[in-house]
């Protein structure tokens, strides 16, 4: 059921990629008449897998954030960005139920299971499928503010053919979009890098991972 609130004290800080580095752009409060309607688009690290039930990185942010925000959970086990990929996104239901949630957050983060090497030989197309995605959020009516995340790291030797030398070659093309199109940039690969305890099977972060990735997110979307 929609909780219905007066005002909102919504204080978004906006991750941009800067010459020098990530800086944050403070948007002032405004009033709102329902939620703040938050829609995390991915993979299975963004459905949960890894995780305990009920306690995916959109479940954790969901509790950090609180009534005042609805926290939509739109990720989908194996699927890629890429449209040729061998599970894209893009015909899945769920990437239309997100369209439809009318979010006025949308937070991006696919481009693990693209490092496949059976998906990453289309690395070419994986900057211009990433913008058509964008900008299918862009525009809607509503005008959400997007973020694109950093993947996750992948620990070696990685599993499944997801491997970090290929998610090293996505991050840069991910920033070189955030910064054509002004978008926020979450970077889950910092939350985690450093932390193979955190993602036990070389892919998936545990319910501390998914904790560590809820708080990147609740940083980038209230500053606290």
């Amino acid at each position: 059921m929609m909780i219905r609130v007066n005002y909102i004290a919504q204080v978004l800080v906006f991750w941009c990629i800067g010459g020098s580095g990530m800086f944050a752009a403070e948007v002032s409060p405004a009033a709102a008449q329902a939620v703040v309607r938050v829609a995390c688009v991915g993979d299975s690290i963004t459905q949960g897998s890894g995780a305990e039930k009920g306690k995916s990185y959109p479940s954790q942010l969901q509790e950090k954030l609180g009534s005042a925000w609805e926290v939509g959970n739109f990720g989908v086990s194996g699927r890629t960005l890429l449209k040729k990929g061998d599970h894209p996104y893009w015909i899945e239901p769920a990437y239309q139920d997100a369209l439809k949630f009318k979010p006025a957050v949308v937070i991006i983060m696919l481009g693990t299971n693209d490092t496949k090497p059976q998906n990453w030989k289309f690395e070419a197309e994986f900057l211009s499928d990433y913008t058509e995605l964008v900008k299918s959020f862009i525009a809607l009516e509503n005008k959400p503010r997007v973020f694109v995340c950093r993947p996750c790291p992948v620990p070696e030797p990685g599993r499944y053919g997801i491997n970090e030398a290929a998610v090293q070659q996505e991050i840069p093309r991910i920033d070189a979009l955030a910064r054509e199109l002004k978008l926020g940039v979450i970077d889950m690969h910092a939350a985690l890098e450093g932390k193979p305890q955190l993602l036990p099977d070389h892919v998936h972060p545990n319910t501390e991972g998914a904790g560590e990735m809820a708080a990147a997110a609740f940083h980038a979307l209230t500053g606290k």
